[in-house]
């Protein structure tokens, strides 16, 4: 029996240092019948150049070029709307993964009859587990803790039915994950996870994750906002999990504001911001169920006063490399 399509979608965005890498793990990989759609969101350096290569190289490759900078959602979207395969999975184009990534992963997901399947992940801050199947409801509150899979996209396999019926908001620059695969979750009725490290995540310095607040960071609100909303009527056993996912979000970007600043130089009118969302899904019972004491308390403090929140994490930083970080 011939083995099932897959389509990798790859969005591409200046990884030129990167791209060739996990172009070369993906064409390693043991599963017989796939493609990999590359989706260069107008690369400012060599990524564009180094996609083009490598399509010219091998049929297997689709490249593609957007006019101008959409953003990773834009460029899933091309990709998606582009996928021939019966399945889905996305890679992003600084990241590695294991030979076996799509054979496994399909595995999972055929043996469960699930509609998604996920895997484990090192460099990043993953919790893990068993390997398990898990209902609907079950698979949204794993969602809502990060436990075992991570809350993004890729080191997953979905049915593409599902994939090209939920698409990515263009609109939302971060958090779109989370909104994303909240949306494909509540249309399972499966989801199986082996904890196999089968993706390798690279955290790069300077990326954006790691700056300050700006407009499109701030995007992440609705989709924060619209997840707590939904899970509040939908899931209400996963409610308080999501809004503790949103109030952990914004003390990161709150720090994050004070250490890198805010865009144009806003940075209380940014923390200000920060504070009112972080209002909005505040509670006691909530903040007690935050895992670390001093992230409690900063918490409490953001909520309390953005103008004190900024001058205690200054003097916490300043106090940091003072002591040379430690």
């Amino acid at each position: 029996m011939e083995k099932p399509f897959i389509s990798v979608i790859v969005p591409v965005y200046n990884v030129e240092g990167y791209i060739e890498t996990c172009l070369d793990s993906l064409l390693a990989q043991t599963w017989p019948n796939f493609e990999i759609i590359l989706v260069d969101d107008a690369s400012t350096d060599g990524s564009g150049q180094i996609c083009g290569s490598y399509a010219f190289r091998d049929s297997r490759i689709q490249a593609v070029c957007l006019p101008y900078n959409q953003g990773p959602s834009a460029a899933r979207n091309e990709g998606i709307c582009r996928a021939q395969g019966a399945y889905i999975s996305f890679v992003d184009a600084d990241d590695r993964v294991e030979p076996d990534l799509l054979e496994k992963l399909y595995e999972s997901l055929r043996q469960a009859g699930a509609e998604v399947s996920a895997c484990g992940a090192d460099g990043i801050d993953l919790k893990g587990g068993s390997a398990a199947v898990y209902t609907r409801l079950e698979a949204i509150r794993c969602l809502a803790r990060g436990a075992p899979f991570n809350l993004v996209p890729w080191g997953k396999l979905y049915r593409a039915e599902l994939v090209k019926n939920t698409l990515f908001s263009e609109d939302i620059f971060y958090s779109e994950d989370l909104l994303f695969l909240y949306s494909i979750l509540k249309q399972s009725r499966r989801v199986s996870y082996r904890p196999d490290i089968l993706y390798h995540y690279t955290q790069r310095e300077g990326s954006q994750m790691q700056s300050g607040a700006s407009e499109r960071k701030l995007t992440a609100f609705a989709a924060q906002d619209f997840v707590c909303q939904d899970a509040g009527a939908s899931f209400p056993e996963a409610a308080e999990d999501f809004r503790l996912l949103a109030l952990e979000a914004n003390r990161c970007l709150a720090v994050l504001t004070v250490k890198k600043g805010g865009e144009g130089g806003h940075t209380l009118g940014y923390l200000k911001r920060i504070q009112k969302n972080t209002r909005r899904h505040f509670s006691w019972r909530i903040l007690k169920r935050c895992p670390r004491k001093r992230d409690a308390a900063a918490l409490l403090a953001l909520c309390a006063s953005s103008w004190g929140f900024w001058l205690a994490a200054s003097a916490v930083t300043w106090m940091k490399r003072l002591g040379g970080g430690r």
